[in-house]
């Protein structure tokens, strides 16, 4: 099997830090040119980008360590705790600009070269856009739940900057000056939904969830294509980490066969289910099918199970 080299998930976070840098130089500029608090909480925004980025680096270099004495499965856990860090550092983000906007909308103050200002943060979203898509076809190419995190979070952006904007062109033609605080309220709901769901996604993948359905469903026609008179299979387990996939699973053949023909399917099985899903870990356990006790464990927690009897 393949494994991740470091290079390729360390370039798409070195691209993500750049894009923040430069988005909040841009954004920083189209603040202070208007006076808006919603291109505030735009820049706010990016400096969290800037920090998650950063930790996604650090995670996904780590995630590509083979496995060693200590960590016989790998280190692709790691990236769970990049997307849990962005999903935090996003909630606290949304508390200053929540804070910022309530402030402005007690005290409204009226913006300036609202022109020039829109020009530079539409430029700053336009980047943040671009950066975005090829972070999130990173991400589901190499299998990289941080990696699409910082893109599914740079989308975001894009969403917020676009309501933002609309806040100040609204402000510009109404002269309600209100306007824009409320569009940053609104700008802060929306951060705290996608931090809720960064950390639910990090939450499940250190809890072990199973693979997803598109994913079993492949692992079922590949069992299903071996099946015949006197072969079955029970006890099937999966489990996702970051990028890798652990499928383990029972072969239960006839008991006269010989152990070089059992074990000759059992690797064609591993083949045949590693080609159907990617960066996956297979481990078959061979049972005769005839013997009784070899149902006696298709429990999902076999040592409870068997701590019963």
């Amino acid at each position: 099997m393949a494994e991740k080299t470091p290079a390729p998930l360390a370039r798409f976070a070195w691209l993500s830090i750049a894009t923040a840098i430069v988005t909040i130089v841009l954004k920083t500029v189209a603040w202070r040119l208007t006076g808006s608090v919603g291109l505030l909480s735009d820049a706010v925004e990016s400096l969290v980008n800037l920090a998650a980025a950063a930790m996604t680096l650090v995670m996904v270099t780590l995630s590509v360590r083979p496995p060693d004495e200590d960590h016989a499965y790998g280190h692709t856990k790691a990236e769970y705790f990049a997307s849990a860090t962005e999903g935090s550092l996003i909630l606290v983000a949304a508390a200053a600009i929540a804070w910022t906007a309530a402030q402005r909308l007690l005290h409204p103050a009226p913006l300036e070269q609202i022109g020039l200002g829109l020009a530079v943060s539409v430029g700053a979203s336009a980047i943040n856009l671009a950066v975005a898509l090829v972070l999130l076809r990173a991400g589901r190419r190499h299998g990289s739940i941080a990696i699409e995190a910082d893109g599914h979070h740079l989308m975001t952006d894009v969403w917020t900057s676009v309501g933002v904007l609309a806040g100040i062109g609204l402000v510009a033609l109404t002269g309600w000056q209100r306007l824009d605080p409320i569009v940053a309220i609104v700008v802060a709901a929306n951060i705290v939904w996608t931090g809720a769901q960064l950390l639910r996604r990090s939450a499940l993948g250190l809890l072990d969830t199973a693979l997803s359905p598109d994913e079993r469903r492949r692992l079922v026609e590949v069992l299903d294509a071996r099946r015949a008179p006197g072969i079955q299979f029970h006890a099937v387990r999966t489990r996702q980490a970051g990028a890798r996939r652990f499928v383990s699973l029972h072969v239960l053949v006839p008991g006269d066969w010989t152990v070089q023909r059992g074990h000759a399917l059992v690797e064609e099985i591993e083949r045949d289910i590693r080609g159907a899903i990617a960066n996956a870990t297979v481990d078959t356990h061979l049972e005769p099918v005839e013997d009784a006790v070899s149902f006696e464990d298709q429990e999902l927690d076999r040592s409870a199970d068997r701590s019963r009897r």
